[in-house]
């Protein structure tokens, strides 16, 4: 899901002031002087001079993470009330924001109020947006989840208004870090952004499933067992609300915006999306960009796994806690793959792991298959089986991982050092909108894909369809499921994933031969 962006409009500044500290390092050791100075220049404290700055920017991406986290906790609740894929796809629309806030970016960064702050401007009304749907939210939550039939299309627009404030948040967010941090500290944007989202989505998903759950609380919480869990949903956005409202109200009262140096661009709304264009009508981003949207399609099952495991008995927050774990490895793996990315051909790691990541079409249909079989005679599952499970998924990680780094080395590669950061984030806007649409596309197509028949009682009904069940189980029938949509799906991937690396492996390794010229936005 979006919060692995990390792209910057002045990366080229950042780069060419760490070669500066470095010769500056160089300098003094050689003319025997160890000052004070020498120290920060060679990372010794140098970040204290913004470490408010800092702070500031990790707090405000934390606040970003949040509702990016509770939208994730919101599947696995639908799964456990049985919630049909066709609305889980419905509700997976709310994490498109982050992959198509291109498409408003440049009016984030072109329309604001001088004397109230350029960031400022869409910082603040975003957040107080975002604290008072979580407000409503709270008064309401138990009504829209708390039946037999959740109301999926009220939370569907609520998070997709709740996404859409936090993509807008990041606009601005991101703009601000360039004047709010010094010249040779803005590298560190970019690390806020990873730290501060993980830990956002890290509360708003697992620390939430966690608090949940009544049987995580009551084993590692309580001395007393109870029914509920610590706290509820309405009660988790509440607390939130308040902590927007007031953190919100602090910045804008307590912070000031500093004058840019001349390092952000101040083009027009119109000139930005006129460059857009440009970009992407060049022959060779044309062809890449429809590799991004298509490469993919091979893997649209995956976020139906998570789910089929839950339907079949797997506690949602036990799923949720194999996350804390995850963690650091979803931090080291980039950096060691990074030296395999590092060259001028990073694609060629991206087409080698492929098959890899397409083997686990087969591991996680086996998985679902066999879970049902694994519960044991109280309804739990053991160790050994969660043991397994994160076995499979951190392998699984550095697969996704090593494609994910791989495509960002060459987005960085190609991009035109003039306009860096718009190259960068339009690439980087279609990658994660070449995700999002399969997954939404297959989550849809389960159901459908999906044969039941109703069987024995005195029903004259053949198909089990979800408006047909209370008819076939009041006549003494049961709805038995002959073909599973989640396994016919994983088979359809497969193939398509394979057709696609066929059909683009080769186009994929002319890309990387291509001159820089061919990649260089037209004036």
């Amino acid at each position: 899901m979006s919060r692995h962006e990390s792209s910057r409009r002045n990366v080229n500044n950042a780069n060419t002031h760490a070669n500066e500290m470095r010769q500056n390092d160089v300098e003094s050791t050689a003319n025997g002087v160890d000052s004070d100075r020498a120290k920060k220049d060679r990372g010794v404290g140098w970040w204290h001079e913004d470490r408010s700055s800092v702070l500031l920017l990790l707090f405000l991406y934390v606040l970003q993470g949040l509702p990016l986290g509770l939208a994730g906790s919101i599947p696995m609740i639908l799964a456990g009330k049985n919630v049909d894929y066709e609305k889980q796809a419905l509700f997976s629309f709310v994490f498109w924001p982050f992959s198509i806030k291109l498409l408003w970016a440049p009016i984030v960064d072109g329309a604001f109020f001088k004397r109230f702050g350029r960031r400022k401007t869409w910082l603040v009304p975003t957040q107080y947006a975002i604290a008072l749907v979580m407000y409503i939210l709270s008064w309401n939550m138990d009504k829209i989840l708390d039946n037999e039939d959740p109301d999926v299309w009220t939370l569907t627009v609520s998070f997709f208004v709740l996404n859409f404030c936090a993509a807008t948040q990041d606009i601005a967010v991101d703009g601000w870090a360039l004047t709010m941090l010094s010249k040779k500290n803005v590298g560190l944007a970019s690390t806020c952004n990873s730290v501060g989202q993980t830990a956002g989505y890290f509360l708003g998903y697992v620390v939430y499933m966690a608090l949940d759950s009544k049987d995580f609380c009551n084993r590692f919480l309580r001395s007393v067992p109870q029914e509920t869990g610590l706290v509820s949903l309405s009660g988790f956005m509440f607390f939130w609300a308040i902590v927007f409202v007031v953190t919100t109200t602090l910045v804008m009262i307590f912070k000031q915006e500093s004058d840019d140096d001349g390092t952000e661009d101040h083009s027009g709304v119109y000139d930005t999306y006129k460059l857009l264009l440009k970009i992407l009508w060049l022959p060779s981003v044309f062809q890449y960009v429809i590799i991004l949207l298509t490469c993919k399609v091979g893997f649209a099952y995956e976020n139906a796994v998570g789910l089929k495991l839950i339907a079949a008995g797997v506690p949602k927050e036990s799923l949720a806690l194999l996350a804390i774990p995850m963690t650091p490895l979803q931090i080291l793996l980039p950096l060691l793959i990074a030296k395999y990315t590092s060259g001028p051909r990073p694609l060629d790691t991206f087409l080698k792991v492929i098959p890899l990541r397409l083997t686990f079409t087969i591991i996680y249909s086996l998985l679902v298959y066999y879970t049902p079989h694994l519960k044991q005679a109280d309804g739990s599952y053991s160790y050994m089986y969660f043991t397994v499970i994160l076995l499979v998924y951190a392998v699984h990680q550095v697969s996704l991982y090593s494609m994910f780094v791989a495509t960002m080395a060459f987005n960085a590669k190609i991009s035109d050092p003039k306009i860096g950061g718009t190259y960068m984030t339009l690439l980087n806007t279609v990658s994660n909108l070449g995700g999002n649409w399969p997954a939404t596309t297959a989550l849809w197509f389960v159901d459908r894909l999906t044969w039941t028949y109703c069987e024995g009682g005195s029903s004259d009904l053949e198909f089990c369809t979800k408006d047909s069940k209370e008819t076939c189980t009041s006549k003494g029938g049961s709805c038995i499921t002959h073909v599973d949509g989640f396994y016919v799906e994983a088979v359809i991937c497969l193939a398509l994933g394979v057709m696609w690396l066929l059909w683009k492996r080769r186009a994929m390794r002319r890309l990387q031969s291509y001159p820089d010229e061919s990649w260089r936005c037209p004036t």
